[in-house]
């Protein structure tokens, strides 16, 4: 490519998250605006979240000590730092990195959807501040559609992976129109929070308690969900249709004469999840007409089931990968031709448009409908003269060939002109 792509990166496998974390950009809008001053980039996208801090960037000369230092500004840290921790790739090798992030096969958790939701909101901020530009709109635009279409085909994506997901994915299986019932959550640990994160990314309404109010109110207020008192809820379970406990006690929160008395008033069934290690629900609980019992161990069972079966797909997904990055290099190659050929059609335009109203004044015609035929006429023999030629040149873009390119503007006159413009 006569344009570089260049792609460097901080992330959870080559860094620990303590570390990780020093090299997070806070204002976005001021690092877009620092970079393409400083750094000698014509384009840039920052994907930034918990496990990763990426750049990609567009640029012809592609100087990469000019990137580092311009990063190390925003963040504070030691040019030296960045050597020891930022890997550079460039060109097909950032491309093929782009696609791993889209398929799900460069997450923490390989297949999870999250990451191409982050993605796209990358790409649509470095729009908004005009960071991003032809190069950098189109490779994310194309690595998106590409990435959606490998994880649909592979099926990498399917299943909960992680016990939250899987908790509540399985609570979607068996409570029919989840989204019309009442979910409670207990507890306000890890694994509360990766159920929280999966009901809220999928559009739930729940309530959250803890043994302290202030507590689940803390856990509501970054995680969502709404708090409700500890003394309420262990009186109140007929309200509820789905219960996913992630507690610790010494004791059983949930206990088999609190569900018994509750099912005594509910028309509907309920499913509890328990997740608490040890449990925290009785598992005479179970026997409870309408009452439907899963702990732990059976989830966990399932998620290393979940995970050995995405481990299967990754060799099929690579392999897609490295046939979609050859056919998406080459689309990126041509983009360094359409700005010549784009001018090329709209010169030769404008003289075809020019001559054509020279000859109708000459020939003196109103005819509107004869008029319409010699200017198709027209068009027809400009497109069928020029599109060869410029189709040719689209492919010695694809193969890299840049004597073409250069041969080509200077038949033109391409930079001549546009440096007079």
């Amino acid at each position: 490519m006569n344009q570089n792509i260049i792609n460097a990166r901080v992330t959870f496998r080559n860094s620990p998250i303590h570390i990780l974390e020093q090299f997070t950009i806070k204002d976005m809008h001021g690092a877009y605006e620092k970079f393409k001053e400083e750094s000698g980039l014509d384009e840039c996208v920052i994907i930034q979240t918990c496990n990763r801090i990426e750049l990609f960037g567009k640029s012809k000369s592609g100087d990469l000590e000019k990137i580092r230092k311009t990063w190390a500004s925003l963040t504070g840290l030691e040019e030296e730092a960045f050597k020891e921790n930022v890997k550079v790739v460039e060109n097909q090798e950032a491309l093929h990195h782009l696609l791993k992030l889209t398929s799900g096969l460069d997450s923490m958790v390989l297949g999870e959807e999250q990451i191409l939701g982050q993605i796209k909101n990358s790409i649509a901020s470095a729009r908004e501040s005009k960071a991003s530009g032809q190069h950098l709109n189109a490779l994310f635009d194309k690595a998106i559609r590409i990435g959606t279409r490998i994880r649909k085909s592979s099926g990498i994506g399917k299943g909960g992976i992680s016990v939250g997901s899987m908790a509540v994915k399985l609570a979607e299986e068996n409570i029919d129109e989840l989204k019309t019932k009442r979910t409670l959550l207990i507890g306000t640990g890890e694994i509360s929070t990766l159920v929280a994160k999966s009901l809220q990314r999928r559009g739930y309404a729940f309530d959250v308690t803890s043994r302290t109010l202030e507590r689940s109110q803390t856990f509501c207020q970054t995680m969502g969900g709404n708090s409700v008192r500890f003394e309420e809820i262990i009186s109140g379970f007929k309200n509820y249709d789905a219960l996913f406990v992630a507690t610790t006690a010494p004791y059983f929160l949930v206990t088999f004469d609190r569900i018994t008395k509750a099912m005594k008033d509910k028309k509907n069934g309920m499913m509890i999840l328990d997740l608490s290690n040890p449990r925290t629900v009785d598992e005479r609980v179970a026997t409870v007409e309408g009452v439907r019992l899963m702990n732990l161990d059976q989830i966990a069972e399932m998620v290393e089931k979940n995970i050995a079966a995405r481990q299967n797909m990754v060799k099929t997904v690579e392999s897609m990968i490295d046939e979609e990055v050859l056919a998406l290099e080459a689309s990126m190659k041509r983009l360094d031709a359409e700005p010549l050929v784009s001018d090329v059609f709209k010169n030769i335009d404008l003289l075809r448009e020019k001559e054509l109203q020279k000859a109708l004044s000459m020939l003196e015609e109103k005819d509107k409908a004869k008029i319409k035929i010699i200017d198709e006429l027209t068009k027809a023999i400009v497109e069928g003269i020029v599109s060869t030629p410029m189709n040719n040149i689209r492919k010695a873009s694809e193969q890299g060939n840049h004597d073409m390119i250069e041969l080509a503007n200077r038949l033109f006159d391409y930079k001549r002109q546009k440096q007079s413009d």
